[in-house]
C-alpha cells in the first residue's frame, strides 16, 4: 500500500484537533491540494481516496448543513466547499466499500447541496441591496454547477437528484434568475441522463411536467420560455410516451404555444415541440377536448398556486414551531436551576445547622472544663429551663402563626361585617335623625297596690337570706387562729425537710460505705491508705464526684452515631444508663 499524501494527513489532524467554527476555513484547503494534480491522472485519483479515507469528505457534507451567516467565511464559503465537495466525489474509486460510498455518502451529499441550495436561493429573494443580490446569485450558480458537475460523473444520482424534495422546491419559484438557473440543471439532468424520466415516480414526473407548463402560461419572459420550451423539447424527443402524456394531460398546450410564444426568438425550437405533439394529436378533436385542455390548464395553474401558497407559509410555520420550541426550552432550564438553587440552599442550611451544633457541643464541653464538679449540675438544670424556655417560646410563636394563618379568613369575615354593622349603623342613626319628633308622653307609674306587692317580697326575702354579721372582736380572733396555725404548719415542715436532707445523706453515705466495702481489698493486703479512706468522710465523697465529673466529660465527647436516639433530648443532660453502665452504684444527688 502506497503512503497517504502528508499535505491530507496535516489537514485531517488540523481538523481533528480544531474547534468547530474553525472547520469550514480549514477545509478550504483541499481546493490547492486537489489543484496540485491534473485531472484523471493516477496521482489525482489517490489524493481524493486519502481524502476520502481520512473522512475529510464527510466533514464538508456536514458543514453543508449549517447556518453560514453565523460562521466564519460565511455564505462565499460554503459554495466553495460545496465545488470542492463535488470535485473530491467525481473521479474517486472507493475500494473498501464502494455500496456504502454510491447509496448512502453520495444521495446525503445531493440533499446537503441542494439544502444550500435552497438558503442560497431564500436569502437573494429577500436581498434589498443589488451587490448583495449579486453575491447570492453568483454562489447560487456555483453550487448548482457543482451539482451538475456530480451527477456528471455518477449518472445513477441524477433520478436522485430529480425526486428531491428541494429540486422541486428550487423550480417551483416566481424569481426569473434562480428559476433560470434551476432549469438549466433540469436540462443537464436529461442530457446526461434522457433516460431518468422513466426512472422516477408518476408524481414526480407529473409535478415536474405541471411546474414547465405553468411557467409557460403565467409568464411573458422570453426566457423563461424558451428554458421551458427547450425542456419539453428534450422531453417529448426522448419517448412517444412522454409526448402521449403531455397531450393528454395538457390538452390546451399546443394552442398555448402557438398563440404566446410565436415570434419569441426561438421559434425554431418551438416548431419541433408543434411538430411533435401535431403527430401525436389526432385531427378530429372537437369542443370537448378545447374543454379539457381549459380545464387541464387551469388544474395545473391552480395547482401551482397551491404550491407556492404553501411553500410561502412553510417558513412562518417553522418559525412557530421554533418558537414554542425555544419557550418550552427556556421553561425546563428555568426549572432545573431553580431546582438546582432549592437544594444547594438546603444542603447549605443543613451544613450550618451542623456547623451550629458542632459549636454548641464545643462550647459545652469547654463550660463543663470550666466549671467546678460541685457546679455541674447546677449549671444542667439552668441550662435545662434555658431549654425548656426556648422550646416554649418557639412551640407558642409557630402556634400562634398557625392559628393566625388559620383565622385569617374567619378574621377578614369578621372585619367585613364591622365594616357592614358600622355602614348600617350609620345609616339607621341617619334616618332616625329624619323622623320627626313625637309628642312627650309621660311615663307610666305604679300603682299603690303593686308598689305594696313588691315590697312584701322583698321582706320575705330578707327574712329568708339574713346577712351573716361578725363583730371587730370575733375577726381579730379569727385572725389570731389562722397565725398560730400557719406558723405550726410552717415549723413542722421545716423539720420534715430536715428530717428528709438527713435520710437522704444517710442513704447516700451507706450506698458510699457499701461500695467502698465492695471494692475494698483483703486484710492481708490492707494499707494505712486504705484505712483512711474508711475513717475520713471528705475523700470517698470527692472520689465519687471526680468520677462522676469525668463521667460527663466522657459522654459528651462520644462520636454521633452513639447519640442517634437522643435528639429530643438536651444536650446538657446526661442518660441515667449512661451513668450507671459507667458507675454502677454510683450515688449523684440522692438517686441511685
Amino acid at each position: 500500500l502506497a503512503a497517504a499524501d502528508p499535505r491530507v494527513l496535516a489537514l485531517a489532524a488540523q481538523v481533528t484537533e480544531s474547534r468547530e467554527q474553525d472547520i469550514p476555513l480549514l477545509l478550504l484547503k483541499l481546493k490547492g491540494i486537489l489543484n496540485s494534480a491534473s485531472l484523471g491522472c493516477e496521482e489525482s485519483k489517490k489524493i481524493k481516496q486519502d481524502i476520502y479515507s481520512y473522512d475529510l469528505t464527510q466533514y464538508c457534507m456536514l458543514v453543508l448543513k449549517q447556518d453560514h451567516s453565523r460562521l466564519r467565511g460565511g455564505w462565499a464559503t460554503a459554495a466553495q466547499l460545496a465545488e470542492i465537495l463535488s470535485h473530491c466525489c467525481v473521479g474517486l474509486e472507493v475500494k473498501g466499500d464502494p455500496e456504502e460510498f454510491y447509496k448512502k455518502f453520495l444521495p446525503s451529499a445531493i440533499d446537503n447541496l441542494l439544502v444550500l441550495g435552497r438558503r442560497l436561493q431564500a436569502r437573494f429573494i429577500r436581498a434589498i441591496k443589488d451587490e448583495e443580490k449579486q453575491d447570492f446569485l453568483r454562489w447560487f450558480q456555483t453550487v448548482t454547477d457543482a451539482i451538475c458537475w456530480l451527477f456528471g460523473g455518477h449518472i445513477q444520482i441524477a433520478a436522485c437528484v430529480l425526486q428531491n424534495d428541494h429540486f422541486l422546491q428550487l423550480l417551483i419559484t416566481d424569481d426569473v434568475e434562480t428559476a433560470i438557473i434551476t432549469m438549466s440543471v433540469l436540462h443537464n439532468i436529461l442530457r446526461v441522463n434522457s433516460s431518468v424520466l422513466l426512472q422516477v415516480d408518476e408524481e414526480t414526473l407529473h409535478s415536474v411536467l405541471d411546474e414547465l407548463v405553468y411557467k409557460l402560461s403565467s409568464t411573458t419572459n422570453p426566457v423563461i420560455g424558451n428554458a421551458a420550451t427547450k425542456l419539453l423539447l428534450l422531453v417529448a424527443k426522448f419517448c412517444q410516451q412522454l409526448v402521449k402524456l403531455l397531450t393528454a394531460r395538457y390538452k390546451g398546450l399546443k394552442g398555448l404555444l402557438s398563440k404566446e410564444w410565436t415570434g419569441k426568438g426561438f421559434d425554431r425550437d418551438l416548431c419541433q415541440l408543434l411538430d411533435l405533439l401535431d403527430l401525436d394529436q389526432s385531427s378530429g378533436k372537437g369542443e370537448m377536448q378545447r374543454q379539457h385542455q381549459a380545464a387541464c390548464v387551469i388544474q395545473a395553474m391552480w395547482r401551482g398556486f397551491q404550491t407556492r401558497k404553501r411553500l410561502k407559509k412553510l417558513p412562518q410555520a417553522v418559525t412557530t414551531l421554533q418558537r414554542s420550541f425555544r419557550a418550552k426550552r427556556e421553561q425546563e432550564l428555568q426549572h432545573l436551576k431553580k431546582q438546582k438553587e432549592d437544594e444547594a440552599l438546603k444542603l447549605q442550611l443543613q451544613l450550618q445547622r451542623q456547623r451550629a451544633m458542632r459549636l454548641f457541643h464545643e462550647r459545652q464541653l469547654a463550660l463543663l472544663e470550666i466549671i467546678h464538679a460541685s457546679q455541674v449540675n447546677k449549671y444542667m438544670e439552668e441550662m435545662e429551663g434555658k431549654s425548656a424556655l426556648t422550646i416554649q417560646r418557639f412551640w407558642r410563636g409557630y402556634r400562634a402563626r398557625r392559628n393566625f394563618h388559620q383565622q385569617r379568613q374567619s378574621l377578614k369575615e369578621y372585619k367585613a361585617a364591622v365594616v357592614i354593622q358600622r355602614a348600617a349603623c350609620k345609616f339607621l342613626e341617619k334616618r332616625r335623625r329624619r323622623r320627626p319628633l313625637s309628642p312627650w308622653k309621660d311615663p307610666k307609674g305604679l300603682t299603690d297596690e303593686r308598689r305594696l306587692a313588691l315590697q312584701q317580697k322583698v321582706d320575705d326575702y330578707i327574712k329568708l337570706h339574713p346577712a351573716s354579721q361578725m363583730s371587730e372582736e370575733m375577726s381579730k380572733e379569727l385572725h389570731m387562729q389562722a397565725q398560730e396555725k400557719l406558723a405550726q404548719f410552717l415549723l413542722r415542715s421545716r423539720l420534715d425537710q430536715r428530717a428528709a436532707q438527713r435520710r437522704e445523706t444517710l442513704l447516700a453515705q451507706v450506698n458510699t460505705d457499701v461500695e467502698l466495702l465492695m471494692n475494698a481489698p483483703g486484710l492481708a493486703e490492707t494499707t494505712e491508705k486504705d484505712l483512711d479512706v474508711f475513717m475520713s468522710r471528705s475523700i470517698p465523697v470527692a472520689t465519687k464526684a471526680r468520677q462522676s465529673h469525668n463521667t460527663m466529660l466522657k459522654y459528651t465527647r462520644w462520636p454521633w452515631w452513639k447519640k442517634l436516639g437522643d435528639e429530643f433530648v438536651e444536650d446538657d443532660v446526661i442518660p441515667d444508663d449512661a451513668l450507671n453502665a459507667e458507675l454502677g452504684t454510683l450515688f449523684i444527688g440522692g438517686r441511685k
